[in-house]
């Protein structure tokens, strides 16, 4: 063996060794950090730096949401319509969320940050942008997150009246 096969194989097993450790401590992470007086920060899905879009892993919890879908009814195109999805962890481990998208670039998702400690709430605020829009409209949002189904689903639903913007 030469060299530098000794070394790549030293650098990948080495590798190997760390990333394993890193996720072991999620939930032990997550436990350390809640605070139950602690106000949540949120990420936004148009900052990729904010948080990793990969299940967590380790234990599962349970969310129930208040609601699934929301109609807003009938709006001008180029409002924003904003609402606020309440969450709930049912479980009994901290709720993780890595992730909220959606379906075009018109709805942009707000999280929760921290982990949500079992029996606590939180919010997913969801942003549509009507600019270009007109007719009926249904706009998902996809929530990642520590439970069983990983991927959860939140709806904008409504009608944009008036003729979308043209070029001249």
């Amino acid at each position: 063996m030469n060299r530098n096969s000794f070394f790549l194989m030293l650098f990948v097993s080495s590798s190997i060794l760390v990333s394993c450790d890193s996720k072991s401590d999620v939930r032990d992470a997550a436990k350390d950090s809640l605070n139950p007086e602690a106000t949540a920060m949120t990420a936004t899905a148009t900052d990729p730096t904010a948080m990793p879009s990969e299940t967590p892993s380790g234990p599962t919890t349970t969310v129930n949401f208040s609601e699934e879908r929301f109609n807003f009814g009938t709006v001008a195109a180029g409002e924003k319509v904003q609402h606020n999805f309440k969450i709930k962890n049912t479980g009994k481990e901290p709720l993780i969320i890595t992730n909220a998208s959606s379906s075009c670039g018109c709805t942009v998702p707000e999280w929760p940050k921290e982990p949500i400690a079992p029996g606590k709430s939180g919010e997913i605020k969801v942003i549509f942008d009507s600019s270009g829009k007109s007719g009926a409209q249904s706009k998902r949002v996809t929530i990642v997150s520590n439970t069983n189904p990983p991927e959860s689903f939140l709806y904008l639903e409504g009608d944009v009246s008036g003729a979308a913007p043209q070029g001249n």
